[in-house]
């Protein structure tokens, strides 16, 4: 198991968040996090990777407790992430922008040039190895999808989560965007995915979690999540099976 969170909260200002979840990811998963909005996907990927503490509970990764580490000490140990509105420092270049992740993830690598020569490596992977000298803010929103992804590898994660990263999307765009998301997995990196684009997260996660309204509603696997009537009622709605 790599990651376990024990009766989990957060709350603002007596908004309960997240409400005493608990749930566990094993080596090399690929998990979906499904919801409505509002439904705390986001903050709990915050509870996660320490940016936010939680009020209650207990979080585990990698067979320690993590609970009170900040974020930058949670990026050392392997927790990293994409942002749903993709955050590129704009007016570095492509290649920066990954060599940065290199300099200062897990495995910190502190020579420039053999930052520089990981980080092609993993724009040649998320194809964008023909736009390395591009500052960030000059690329499309699909291109600035897969420099947000490229960032994040570029920390040389154990667990990866990915918060809305087909989102805006068309559909070939999503289709590569899959297969992309797969070719990491098969890696050995283990992967939470949060996406509205329910159907796409249904045909590549080997296990799904619902959450509604700060409550961990339902998990299992894809076809025993598509056929619960809790999360039918609460998320997916009958046109789910259309």
């Amino acid at each position: 198991m790599l990651l376990q969170l024990e009766r989990v909260t957060k709350s603002f200002s007596g908004l309960m968040a997240i409400n005493f979840v608990s749930m566990y990811v094993d080596n090399g998963e690929l998990v979906g996090l499904i919801g409505p909005n509002g439904a705390g996907k986001t903050t709990l990927f915050n509870l996660i990777t320490g940016v936010y503490p939680p009020n209650r509970g207990q979080i585990m990764f990698d067979g320690s407790e993590i609970t009170s580490f900040s974020a930058h000490r949670r990026c050392w140990l392997g927790i990293s992430r994409t942002f749903q509105m993709v955050r590129p420092f704009p007016h570095l270049t492509v290649l920066d922008n990954v060599s940065i992740g290199r300099i200062y993830g897990r495995d910190a690598i502190k020579n420039r040039s053999q930052a520089e020569k990981e980080a092609e490596e993993i724009l040649e992977q998320v194809g964008l190895a023909d736009r390395r000298t591009e500052t960030a803010h000059h690329l499309t929103l699909a291109a600035r999808k897969r420099l947000e992804l490229a960032r994040a590898l570029a920390t040389k994660p154990k667990l990866l989560l990915l918060d809305e990263l087909l989102a805006g999307l068309n559909p070939s765009e999503v289709a590569v965007a899959m297969e992309l998301i797969q070719s990491i997995q098969r890696e050995g990196i283990t992967i939470i995915m949060v996406e509205h684009l329910v159907k796409a997260v249904f045909g590549i996660a080997d296990r799904i979690v619902v959450l509604n309204a700060g409550d961990l509603i339902a998990e299992g696997a894809p076809e025993i999540i598509a056929q619960d009537q809790k999360v039918i009622d609460a998320y997916l709605g009958k046109s789910f099976h259309e």
